[in-house]
């Protein structure tokens, strides 16, 4: 099987080389096995040689994207810096990955590659993950894509794409997983201390409220929420404060953020909570209280849904330590 990965232009090395590294390692693991290697891999690019991160590196392709008449899957890595230039820069590698879709390939986005990959047209009326903090801008370039929030993989027949950063190991696991053995992929997962079963990144996921949208009278309501959030909000409050009906209101904010206003406030609470979590000693109770919360079962089920963990699974991972402290009991809900 023919794995060809494109180099771009603008490219971040942090997610060239771990695709080519992954599939060497799954052949070395299949030849160890007394079974045969899979995988025939390949740097393709623009240039015969590209620089990364700012020219702080640069890699060798094998061979042109030009010269590759055919293949059995194309990755496109992530972009670096600037996205709007990164992808400019490479809009003369579009006509080929389109071509190489057609003649039968798959396709598979890494992060930020999938601005590249959506910029061909292959993902319109398709679903797709990328980089959280990139959705917001990805969903304005390419209003005819679903992203999916939170995913870590986005499968659209032989068109795959992956969430943020380290989400793209969970990809490159599965596509092993798919076109060798999931022996092979577990055997990847353990050699690179990764987690094979993640399918959520909305752990890692900061809140930001959508606020380009020119509506002066919504940016204020947002101001609000966002320094009242510990007091009871009502919808009525916040369409007084702009002087219109709730129904106008609800409207208005909706189209504005892309989100509901109760929506809006769960969102802003939990950035919150996952910020004192973060960052103090403040057991799960205090929390709670402090983001405006007084039923526990409820705070447990928002937060389980904003995050994917409960409080207590997210103060245990990402809690501040003070390694002169003696461990204390917390409540766990």
């Amino acid at each position: 099987m023919r794995v060809t990965i494109y180099v771009p232009l603008n490219g971040s090395i942090e997610g060239i080389t771990p695709p080519y590294r992954a599939f060497h390692t799954a052949n070395d693991f299949l030849t160890a096995s007394g079974k045969e290697p899979v995988f025939g891999v390949e740097y393709v690019g623009l240039l015969e040689h590209i620089p990364a991160n700012n020219g702080e590196y640069m890699i060798k392709t094998n061979r042109l994207l030009q010269d590759v008449t055919e293949t059995n899957l194309l990755i496109i890595p992530p972009l670096f810096g600037d996205i709007s230039k990164a992808v400019y820069a490479n809009a003369p590698a579009i006509p080929f990955i389109k071509k190489l879709f057609h003649q039968g390939a798959s396709l598979a986005s890494l992060c930020v590659g999938a601005f590249l990959l959506a910029e061909t047209g292959l993902l319109n009326d398709k679903k797709c993950s990328t980089h959280w903090a990139f959705m917001e801008t990805f969903k304005e370039r390419f209003p005819r894509v679903e992203v999916e929030n939170g995913s870590v993989i986005s499968i659209e027949e032989n068109i795959y794409s992956s969430g943020g950063a380290n989400s793209l190991w969970n990809l490159i696991l599965y596509l092993i997983e798919k076109f060798a053995d999931r022996e092979t992929a577990v055997m990847i997962s353990k050699y690179f201390a990764l987690d094979i079963g993640r399918e959520s990144q909305s752990q890692f996921t900061i809140f930001r409220g959508q606020r380009n949208h020119g509506d002066t009278d919504i940016i204020r309501v947002q101001d609000y929420i966002e320094t009242k959030f510990k007091d009871k909000i009502t919808i009525q409050i916040l369409a007084n404060l702009i002087h219109t009906s709730r129904r106008t209101f609800e409207r208005r904010f909706k189209e504005a953020t892309n989100n509901t206003p109760m929506a809006y406030i769960q969102r802003v609470r939990m950035e919150a909570a996952k910020n004192y979590f973060e960052t103090t000693r403040m057991n799960i109770n205090e929390v709670m209280f402090d983001v405006g919360y007084s039923d526990a079962k409820a705070f447990r089920e928002i937060f389980k849904n904003n995050t994917g963990l409960t409080p207590g699974e997210y103060r245990k991972r990402y809690a501040w330590r003070d390694s002169s402290l003696h461990s204390a009991k917390t409540t766990v809900i």
